[in-house]
């Protein structure tokens, strides 16, 4: 019975073992951050402090482009981040770059998605799938910070269901002639370079879908009015129309009908800095209610010493805290090469929710104050809401989770 007892305990062991193996085998659960992302994270808190929060209420209320701001942002390097040097970008992880979205979003949601659609979905993508022309040509002054991208996927009738792209680039020999609209575009007036998602082979579905480079002063490529927002409103949002644009075939990326999967690529790391606007929002929104609890006072006491409001700080911390590891998580896969689908979606998927569900509270416990422009909390409630929309909503959010889990 002995012998029966010890192999069975065993057997337990290495079951354990393969389970844990199985489950937590793309775990890291050692976050200690080192002196450089420490550095990043400082300069970024200091750059949304000091040159962000001045004029930030203003600029939303009069939805005003933050283009003195961003133009800094690329000279101190923060719109090439994860781009190797000798493009012009400052080869950092992405770790690195979710320590600084997160800052930047405390303070200004419309700044920080200037640089996460410049990072994740236009430097990025031309980095990892682009031709060495592209990158010398494109790649080098977007991530240097001289001109900002903006990626192009969304349409009329295609927000979600990607596949369905009415924008159409028919095959000319050398060239593409691109027609069509797209809606909701990030940084839609302000870009210089345009990724532009359209369809060559309708019968070929999703697989005749290709990616094109598109520069601003191209004939035939009109920018529409821009979109008056909830949030982001200093982000310039617009409607792009392209009519018998003329684009080099030289400036497909990758091979013919490689658009649908550039863009699903692109998307899946974009999700993280999109988790990490969340994640800052709310931080944002936490810290003002935190600090504005200590001073109010009712009923004879600071607000803070009230049950009611010490447990809404606790929920919101605790949120908060679970969504900046889900983000860390899915940043440290990226960088070690481990697939991030599922991690990126879980944190734009909870980071979301939780930039929504704090920024509601916060608004709370600031009580009438908190529906006041001047206290910053309002804006943030507003700014929050896209979080759960562009990038993939959080419908989509958990159709990729749900896919990635019934993989196995």
């Amino acid at each position: 019975m002995h012998l029966i007892g010890f192999l069975l305990k065993k057997i337990s062991i290495f079951a354990a073992r393969i389970y844990s193996e199985k489950f937590y085998k793309h775990l890291n659960m050692n976050f200690d951050l080192t002196e450089e992302q420490l550095a990043v994270q400082a300069a970024a808190r200091d750059f949304a402090q000091t040159e962000l929060l001045p004029g930030v209420i203003e600029r939303d209320e009069h939805q005003k482009f933050p283009a003195e701001q961003i133009k800094k942002l690329g000279e101190l390097g923060f719109l090439g981040m994860m781009v190797d040097p000798k493009y012009g970008g400052s080869g950092m992880d992405t770790v690195s770059y979710v320590l600084a979205m997160e800052e930047i979003s405390k303070v200004d949601a419309s700044a920080s998605v200037v640089m996460s659609v410049n990072n994740s979905l236009v430097c990025w993508g031309l980095e990892k799938y682009g031709t060495e022309e592209q990158k010398q040509k494109y790649l080098k002054p977007l991530a240097s910070g001289e001109i900002i991208g903006a990626f192009c996927l969304s349409e009329p009738e295609a927000g979600s269901d990607a596949t369905s792209q009415r924008t159409t680039a028919e095959d000319k020999g050398d060239h593409y002639l691109l027609n069509g609209t797209k809606n909701w575009i990030t940084n839609g007036n302000s870009a210089s370079v345009y990724l532009v998602i359209a369809q060559t082979n309708p019968e070929k579905k999703h697989k005749g879908i290709n990616a094109l480079i598109v520069e601003r002063d191209s004939p035939g490529f009109v920018v529409g009015p821009k979109e008056n927002k909830l949030g982001i409103r200093g982000s310039d949002t617009h409607s792009l129309m392209f009519t018998d644009v003329k684009v080099p075939k030289e400036n497909r990326i990758g091979e013919d009908g490689f658009g649908f999967k550039f863009a699903m690529a692109v998307l899946a790391g974009g999700r993280i800095g999109i988790a990490a606007q969340a994640l800052g929002i709310a931080s944002g929104a936490y810290e003002l209610a935190l600090k504005y609890s200590k001073e109010r006072k009712a009923f004879g006491v600071e607000i803070s010493k009230h049950q009611a409001i010490q447990f809404k700080l606790a929920d919101m911390a605790t949120n908060i805290d679970a969504a900046r590891l889900l983000c860390l998580q899915a940043a440290s896969d990226k960088d070690n090469h481990r697939d991030y689908a599922k991690s990126g979606a879980m944190a734009k998927l909870f980071a979301s929710k939780t930039a929504m569900d704090t920024t509601v509270e916060a608004v709370q416990v600031h009580g009438g104050y908190g529906f006041v422009k001047e206290y910053h909390v309002e804006r943030l409630m507003r700014d929050a809401k896209i979080t759960q929309i562009y990038e993939g909503t959080s419908e989509i959010q958990k159709i990729v989770i749900s896919r990635e889990l019934l993989k196995n």
